[in-house]
């Protein structure tokens, strides 16, 4: 099945004020239940957590399906940070011939692979004549479950 490419819709994180949320000291059990745990909850900065590069990081909202084998869906939001390099196996927002893709990057041989998460699209082979570039890493999902 052929992809249509993606628009992106680009979100600057405003860093200036602290997103700071309780966080509970011990993780949540996702197998048996454990006890509750009393100690006071440290804080935790969203900010400092999803925005490590602020004048490089962007959020971008999903739009299509070829990537939610990887657990990106339809509406969800990525933080994508620009100065980081694309490795093999990377998931990234790339732009080819001038249209914008999420996919993972698969580095082969002297060959790139644009791999999509869903059975029902191709992968795309990057030739030498195209235009290619990582745009950004995704470095964090953010859904909504509700």
């Amino acid at each position: 099945m052929e992809e249509s490419p993606i628009r992106l819709k680009l979100f600057a994180p405003d860093t200036r004020t602290p997103a700071e949320l309780p966080l509970a000291s011990s993780g949540v059990s996702a197998g048996f239940p454990s006890p509750a745990d009393d100690a006071p909850a440290p804080a935790l900065d969203l900010n400092r957590l999803v925005v490590r590069n602020p004048s490089s990081t962007f959020f971008v909202r999903v739009a299509g399906d070829s990537m939610r084998d990887a657990g990106i869906d339809d509406g969800d939001l990525l933080a994508v940070d620009k100065s980081l390099e694309a490795e093999d196996g990377t998931i990234a927002v790339c732009l080819l011939d001038g249209e914008f893709t999420l996919k993972r990057v698969r580095i082969e041989r002297g060959r790139v692979l644009l791999v999509p998460a869903n059975a029902r699209y191709r992968p795309i082979e990057v030739s030498p004549e195209e235009d290619f570039a990582v745009w950004g890493v995704v470095t964090y999902v953010i859904k909504k479950l509700r």
